[in-house]
């Protein structure tokens, strides 16, 4: 990797083409990045200093020069930059009547634009820079758009094309062909700069004489309209980082593919490709090394994909969820409560078991085995080995053959924690207020009875977690003498027990009241009568005249009675 400083006359030299990654997605600069663009160029041709304009990436390709050509290098970060300095230089050599000028620059010896672009913007960029005079032409696209402008707002009295020329200045990486420019992506996108391993992905699997495949295999599944675009954007985080729900599904695919029998990866390859920081170079290893046919791969991804589209919801965390087990109650886990890890097991039984009875009582089981452990506070560090290798690896498929592998293993790092265990965690276990909140919040789902209370349950990001015994209890609160009465307390009011779902978090002047003002109000702020119509887990305990450590105790053998009726063991 070669780094540095790097003029105009560096990166467009009249000898190397820049190749715009064909299926990159189209230029999408505006008005706003216009303005900012040639507001720099006025100020730079008035102060004639350095001025720099951001990264440029290139790679070096493979591809044997041509015509002439000394090189070809994918543009890998710069597209936008790039694409709208072309443009500008090509207005203002058109209006100040040099476009030999602009021509000797930005184009090679014999006569092609130095910068290729995608497939997007590709006849509007040729058809604009190979312009011989300034002409009229219509808003079709954003480089169109670009291009009227510039044409409206350049001023050539205000610009001096040499000095932008000498003074601009990128950040410029060149990378050589076997370096990794996923490490580079990773690297903008910790920057902020909205760019997927799925781009990688796509530039990969398609040439630019494979639109028709592009379009069955990718444009026609990811792209095809605003919504569908927008729906693989969402973004959740994974890993202490945000992850698309594209670069997601590629993963949980992957780990999929990996474990088939016939293709029999090895395992320190395996490891390898459950790494989510190199996705992009895990598919171009395995399709290498182990020779898989990348139409075949299309072909079977397309198939995921739809079943993926179809099944996964993160907006399960706004809605209503269903109290009957099955696909909707195991989105509110994985996205309510942040269980990624099961995407990759979670869409091979969707693949795999046809009969909806079935795989719901494998999705009961899953829901049971997760929040029971939950609630005892197990680790959760060898769930990407579970969930993405070891049930899929062995075929788990049914929930009897997810107890029998449970049963059969001698760790006890995934066992499934019996009704003692469980009586246990809610007595003494202080979680999260999200692991919390998520708990009592499935408890709820199936224990309201919606036909009583004629009330809806909101989607689990509606509900706020309420201590209904504050944390700040000394000043308003029955008073304890000695210091074990006052840990003991502080301890219990931490449990599942002292914890409650309300529609609205209380304000800090109720919050932090006396046990009848708490539930009451005081006439000018509400109190958790008014926040809690419906809510079978709290609703009966508003009716104690007190509350105190014996209370959250039987509360806490309420909620366990719930728990163990809804997360049955199965004498696990």
């Amino acid at each position: 990797m070669d780094a540095g400083k790097r003029t105009i006359n560096d990166i467009f030299n009249g000898n190397r083409i820049l190749e715009i990654p064909f299926f990159q997605r189209a230029y999408v600069w505006g008005e706003t990045q216009w303005d900012r663009l040639l507001d720099d160029m006025e100020t730079v041709t008035t102060r004639n200093k350095p001025y720099f304009m951001g990264s440029v990436i290139l790679k070096q390709q493979n591809t044997p020069a041509k015509g002439g050509v000394g090189d070809i290098r994918t543009l890998i970060d710069g597209q936008q930059r790039l694409t709208s300095l072309n443009i500008f230089f090509k207005v203002l050599c058109l209006k100040s009547k040099m476009n030999s000028s602009f021509e000797r620059r930005f184009k090679l010896e014999n006569g092609e634009l130095a910068l290729w672009h995608n497939h997007n913007d590709i006849e509007s960029f040729q058809k604009i820079l190979n312009l011989e005079e300034m002409e009229e032409l219509e808003d079709l696209d954003n480089i169109h758009k670009a291009y009227n402008y510039f044409k409206k707002n350049v001023d050539i009295k205000k610009l001096d094309r040499q000095k932008i020329l000498n003074n601009i200045m990128f950040v410029g990486i060149d990378l050589g062909v076997k370096e990794d420019e996923q490490q580079i992506f990773d690297t903008i996108n910790s920057l902020g700069v909205r760019l997927t391993t799925a781009e990688l992905l796509k530039n990969y699997f398609f040439n630019r004489n494979g639109l028709k495949e592009y379009k069955k295999y990718w444009k026609d599944i990811f792209e095809i309209s605003d919504d569908i675009k927008n729906y693989w954007d969402k973004e959740i985080t994974t890993g202490g980082r945000k992850r698309t729900f594209i670069d997601i599904f590629f993963y949980s695919y992957l780990q999929i593919k990996i474990q088939e029998n016939d293709i029999n990866v090895k395992a320190e390859d395996k490891v390898e490709f459950s790494k989510l920081e190199i996705l992009f170079e895990s598919y171009k290893k395995l399709i290498k090394d182990y020779n898989l046919d990348k139409k075949k791969l299309l072909k079977e991804i397309k198939i995921y994909a739809d079943i993926f589209y179809a099944n996964f919801n993160l907006e399960i965390v706004e809605q209503e969820l269903t109290p009957q087990y099955g696909i909707d109650r195991i989105n509110a886990i994985i996205f309510g409560l942040e269980n990624s890890t099961l995407i990759s097991y979670v869409l091979y039984i969707l693949k795999n078991v046809t009969s909806k009875q079935v795989r719901n009582e494998l999705f009961e089981f899953l829901e049971s085995y997760i929040l029971r452990r939950m609630v005892v506070r197990a680790t959760t560090k060898n769930y990407t080995k579970l969930f993405a290798d070891s049930l899929i690896a062995n075929k788990i498929l049914t929930k009897k053959a997810f107890q029998d592998y449970l049963r059969s293993r001698s760790d006890k790092s995934n066992y499934f924690p019996n009704d003692e265990d469980l009586k246990n965690g809610f007595n003494s276990s202080p979680l999260t207020n999200k692991k919390s909140k998520g708990v009592i919040y499935m408890i709820e789902s199936r224990t309201r009875n919606r036909k009583k209370h004629g009330t809806s349950l909101l989607g689990i990001n509606k509900y706020s977690l309420e201590h209904l015994m504050p944390k700040k209890w000394e000043n308003k609160w029955s008073n304890i003498s000695t210091k074990e009465e006052k840990d003991f307390r502080n301890f219990k009011l931490k449990t599942l027990g002292n914890l409650a779902i309300i529609t609205q978090s209380l304000n800090a002047s109720i919050r932090d009241s006396d046990w009848d003002t708490k539930k009451q109000g005081n006439g000018k702020r509400l109190g958790l009568e008014s926040y809690s119509a419906g809510i079978e887990t709290l609703s009966p305990f508003l009716k104690l005249e007190e509350w105190n450590e014996i209370e959250i105790q039987k509360r806490a053998d309420y909620l366990f009675g719930k728990a163990k009726e809804i997360w049955k063991s199965d004498d696990l």
